[in-house]
């Protein structure tokens, strides 16, 4: 896949933008790797997405940008729906996926970031919404960054200012900030894969569909009454007795 290294490890399928030459920028090469890759995460259990080099992505490429000021609207549209798709196949893939940040995750890179579900971050990352500086607005990764940081989009979105990752951590865009990535990384990953491989995928529908009332109820019970649950449920109270 073009800009991309896919690597199966067992349960946990690595993805590693490796654009490093051009810290990993999204180009249309880039989007449409991304959006098969994440279409096709099988049976995986964990995904961890990385960046290769200095940065993890520091957004939309200059030269990809550059060829869209010549495109019609209608042209503008389907461009952006491809970034969009894109977007939308990695925030509902069906496996825990795990964003290791470092360097510049800016524009789209901050957008990937949202798309994850848990992101730990190096101390010295760097992030940022800045498509206002070039009069345009992160329009596309906006169904995904919104729910992550809420209110705070309401400065960051607005001055397009960078931001390190201490904020980063406080408006809720990572979950984890380590000296130490691989090792933090590899934490979670054994985190996962000691729960209930059908369970985790269950938990991220539980968590995009927000089911209410009666619903949870037999939600629950399914879970109770699924192989998975009644034989982890068992081995669990077996080892309390």
């Amino acid at each position: 896949m073009d800009g991309l290294r896919v690597e199966r490890d067992g349960d946990v399928l690595r993805i590693t933008l490796a654009r490093p030459e051009r810290r990993n920028a999204f180009d249309a090469e880039l989007i449409a790797s991304l959006t098969e890759a994440f279409g096709a995460v099988g049976d995986a259990r964990v995904i961890v997405l990385s960046g290769e080099g200095q940065s993890f992505c520091a957004g939309a490429d200059i030269e990809w940008q550059r060829s869209a000021i010549d495109l019609s609207y209608e042209e503008n549209v389907q461009d952006a729906l491809k970034l969009y798709r894109m977007c939308e196949t990695i925030d509902r893939c069906p496996a825990a996926l795990v964003a290791r940040v470092h360097g510049y995750a800016l524009g789209g890179g901050s957008g990937l970031v949202a798309c994850s579900d848990i992101a730990v971050a190096a101390p010295d990352a760097v992030f940022g919404f800045s498509e206002v500086k070039l009069g345009i607005i992160p329009a596309v990764i906006s169904p995904f960054v919104l729910p992550r940081i809420g209110a705070h989009a309401r400065r960051y979105f607005l001055t397009g200012e960078r931001f390190d990752a201490e904020t980063a951590l406080r408006i809720g865009l990572v979950e984890e900030i380590a000296d130490d990535l691989d090792a933090a990384v590899e934490r979670i990953v054994a985190e996962v894969l000691s729960s209930g491989p059908h369970a985790v995928r269950e938990a991220k529908t539980l968590i995009r569909e927000r089911p209410g009332g009666e619903e949870t109820a037999r939600i629950a019970a399914r879970l109770r009454t699924s192989d998975e649950g009644q034989q982890r449920l068992r081995a669990f109270f077996e080892r309390r007795g």
